[in-house]
């Protein structure tokens, strides 16, 4: 049985928005092939999101290193700290291989930051948050506070890169042990050849356009959430499961709301039993174009989150 407005479609119609030039870089073709897509989805005329305004010429290359001598910073937060708290320009951040143990979170004001990595299997910025783990505030920190790296921040851009979360497998019912390796809360973000590790709620694709290209996220349950209009290419979805587990938890609570998760040309491969997805809002909203899948989907395919108005 289908979930409300969740779909999975075999075959795509309509226009194609790939960028191809025998004049750019790899990546530069897939940054314009970004842009193309955002500026299609602000035609939609959306409430809470205007047209993009992105800058992807750098202003400012800031290094960061392992070794003090060969880089401007040592930590990716000092780095991060030496931007202007309001920035108005495109400022790279180029992080060398290594293992970087930091919990980072960009304020909404410092735009146009693009975070550069050694390859998603040297550059690695992990913690081990959990949701029920108590903050500063002396209260818990909740799913949206136990992410490793949050960005809060609009046309932020990330490429060859690892975000995980080392909180361990939860078992199955295990309360609190939401633990996510990265949150996007703005608009107009780029993910490029990155990793996502974690177990439980891994990747929260919280609110505004993504576009993830090339990439691996591996979790347990919901490992990819949120209410994000979000387009994921040629990426590789892994489950680690040892029972039941959902790929996507998409909370679209509204048919007037625009946003979804879209699956294009992806692989799902792991272990367990897996659900496509579970309908976190009553409007949940995913679809599934041109993907291989390893027989761990369950049959049923979707699952209703206890509630049966939100089936078909």
């Amino acid at each position: 049985m289908i979930m409300r407005l969740f779909m999975f479609i075999l075959v795509l119609g309509g226009a194609s928005f790939e960028v191809t030039s025998n004049r750019l870089s790899q990546y530069e073709v897939i940054e314009k092939d970004y842009m193309n897509w955002v500026k299609q989805k602000s035609s939609f005329k959306h409430s809470l999101f205007g047209k993009p305004k992105n800058k992807l010429k750098p202003c400012l290359t800031i290094r960061v290193n392992k070794k003090p001598s060969l880089a401007e910073f040592a930590t990716v937060k000092k780095a991060i700290s030496s931007i202007p708290v309001v920035n108005h320009c495109r400022v790279v951040i180029s992080i060398g291989a290594g293992i970087y143990r930091e919990k980072i979170e960009i304020p909404a004001t410092m735009a146009y930051i693009t975070i550069v990595g050694a390859g998603a299997d040297k550059t690695v910025i992990e913690w081990d948050d959990t949701a029920d783990k108590m903050g500063q505030s002396g209260h818990s920190l909740g799913t949206y506070g136990s992410a490793t790296f949050a960005i809060n921040s609009p046309y932020f851009i990330a490429k060859n890169i690892t975000f995980k979360n080392k909180a361990p497998l939860p078992p199955s019912g295990a309360l609190g042990k939401q633990a996510v390796a990265l949150r996007i809360s703005a608009d107009a973000a780029a993910f490029i050849g990155c990793k996502f590790i974690g177990a439980q709620d891994t990747l929260y694709d919280h609110i505004g356009r993504h576009y993830f290209k090339h990439c691996y996220i591996q979790g347990s349950v919901d490992f990819i959430f949120g209410n994000g209009l979000s387009l994921y290419k040629h990426c590789h979805l892994h489950a680690v499961t040892n029972s039941y587990g959902a790929l996507t938890a998409q909370k679209r609570e509204s048919m007037l709301e625009e946003t979804g998760f879209s699956f294009v040309k992806c692989k799902v491969t792991g272990s367990g039993a897996l659900y496509l997805g579970r309908a976190w809002g009553v409007f949940s909203r995913v679809v599934f174009v041109y993907t291989y899948m390893d027989k761990i989907i369950t049959p049923r395919g979707w699952y209703d989150w206890g509630d049966k108005n939100r089936e078909m």
